[in-house]
């Protein structure tokens, strides 16, 4: 029997020899299945290139065929834009043959007028000579028949056409005169009169004297105090004369200044009431009373343009209108005259469309300046415009008080409302009056302005010279001339006077033939 040991040197001896034939038959095994994976693979790999190849080649001939189409395709639309190029080139060419036929006949039949055209000038030319002949010889025929020369002959036909314009333009003056006058005329009177009838005036007239009524004849004496010294010392403060006459139960006080009148008048009657006249009294109740009036300045200013309707006006401005109630022109209080003219501007600028407020407060401050004409140097329209200029007052307010009396040519029509409406409330029966002296002054003016126009031979201012006569000479002032004449007449009249309303220019040329039967 084998031993044990045995035994494990056999098999260790069958290991040693079977693990490097397994390993040998293991890695035969192997190579030949990577042979045949390789060649499997390799096959595999010219199958994909054949493939590929192939696909390469059908797809290139797939794009030159694409790329032989699209250009022939392009090739095909070349052709055809340029036939259509070559056709349109064509057309135009043979347009442009024909205009250049057309231009060369154009400028043939140019040239034949040209032609035509230089003859004719040369026909026009031998006719004119023939005409310059023939009208000299007219000229030499006609010197001859009338004895006169072309350039008598010319002053003649000069005053003949003169004459005959001068006549149709003194018709056309006259006819378009009267239709403007006629509707004009109309107008006005319709806003005149409905101005009027709504503004309903008082007839004022101031003078330069107040009286004031006495209980009784006693206090004349007291008025004069112990040597006149209570008289002398109220004419001494308040810088007005007291007459104390043979005038049963008055006191005349007279003063060209209404507001110092006015302190006086108060002052007395307070006096009077009280009964103790003095000094003293009288000094006290004089300022009181000067207190007062500058008070009712200030509020018969406020209650003016209540009145009118107008507000805004600087408080300067307010006060001058209070002073004006103790200014007087021609007798017409300036407050009541200043009060009617923006109430008259206001319903004339109401009927005809304007800002009625505006031309309110141009009728309201157009005489503004009277108010310190007494205290300053100026006319009452350039003390009026500085001081609406000072007061920043409205362009249009201003070229009112300016052009009001016609001084400055207005810029607005609410400037010529308030001419008019002044006019009117100037004008009007009873508003003004004048002295002697003016009257009879502006008469004489009047008639001097209209005796100095050539052919003149008497004028005649009549009705209170609203209207003036004028007598021509008939050999001198024909009928066309009188129409003319009239109205130079009128302008001179209007560049040269004032006066309240409007003159009538009347002119009148007779001429008599007389003789006797024997």
């Amino acid at each position: 029997m084998l031993s044990i040991g045995n035994v494990c040197l056999i098999v260790l001896a069958c290991l040693v020899v079977a693990i490097p034939v397994t390993v040998f038959a293991t890695n035969a095994y192997r190579k030949n299945v990577s042979e045949k994976k390789i060649g499997n693979a390799e096959e595999k790999a010219r199958e994909i290139i054949d493939e590929a190849l192939k696909t390469a080649e059908a797809k290139k001939r797939e794009a030159s065929l694409e790329i032989k189409e699209e250009s022939i395709r392009t090739k095909n639309e070349l052709d055809k834009e340029i036939k259509e190029r070559r056709a349109e080139v064509q057309r135009y060419e043979r347009r442009i043959q024909q205009k250049e036929e057309n231009i060369d006949k154009k400028s043939d039949a140019i040239e034949k007028k040209e032609a035509g055209l230089v003859e004719r000038e040369k026909a026009l030319e031998q006719e004119k000579l023939e005409i310059s002949k023939l009208s000299e010889q007219r000229v030499q025929e006609l010197e001859r028949i009338s004895g006169l020369t072309s350039d008598q002959a010319k002053d003649y036909l000069l005053k003949i056409v003169e004459d005959e314009v001068k006549h149709e333009t003194a018709l056309m003056i006259k006819e378009m005169d009267t239709r403007a006058r006629e509707e004009a005329d109309k107008k006005a009177k319709d806003y005149v009169v409905m101005a009027i009838q709504k503004c309903a005036a008082d007839h004022v007239s101031e003078t330069t004297i107040s009286v004031v009524q006495l209980p009784s004849d006693e206090m004349k004496g007291r008025i004069i105090g112990r040597e006149g010294r209570n008289i002398r010392t109220l004419e001494t403060m308040t810088g007005v004369d007291l007459i104390i006459d043979d005038t049963p139960e008055a006191v005349v006080l007279s003063s060209f200044d209404p507001i110092r009148r006015e302190v006086a008048r108060i002052a007395l009657e307070r006096l009077i009431v009280d009964g103790r006249i003095h000094p003293a009294r009288i000094e006290e109740m004089v300022e009181k009373a000067q207190r007062d009036v500058e008070i009712m300045i200030k509020e018969e200013g406020e209650a003016a343009t209540l009145e009118v309707g107008v507000h805004g006006i600087h408080p300067e401005l307010v006060r001058l209108l209070g002073k004006m109630k103790f200014r007087t022109s021609y007798g017409q209080n300036a407050l009541k005259h200043s009060i009617e003219v923006a109430q008259l501007s206001g319903l004339l600028a109401a009927e005809l469309g304007l800002d009625v407020r505006l031309a309110k407060r141009a009728g309201l401050l157009h005489d503004i300046g009277k108010a310190v004409d007494r205290e300053m140097e100026g006319t009452h329209i350039q003390l009026g415009v500085e001081l609406c200029k000072k007061y920043k007052e409205n362009a249009t307010v201003i070229n009112a008080v300016q052009s009001h009396h016609g001084d400055v040519e207005p810029t607005s029509l609410i400037s010529w409302l308030v001419q008019a409406a002044d006019t009117i409330s100037a004008a009007r029966p009873g508003a003004r009056r004048e002295t002697l002296e003016a009257y009879t002054s502006r008469l004489k003016q009047l008639e001097e302005i209209t005796n100095n126009f050539k052919g003149v031979d008497k004028s005649f201012a009549i009705q209170a010279g609203r209207e003036i006569r004028v007598m021509v000479v008939p050999e001198q002032v024909s009928d066309a001339d009188m129409i003319l004449m009239a109205r130079e007449i009128s302008k001179k009249i209007e560049a040269e006077m004032e006066y309240p309303g409007q003159i009538k220019v009347n002119l009148i040329r007779e001429s008599r033939a007389v003789d006797y039967a024997k």
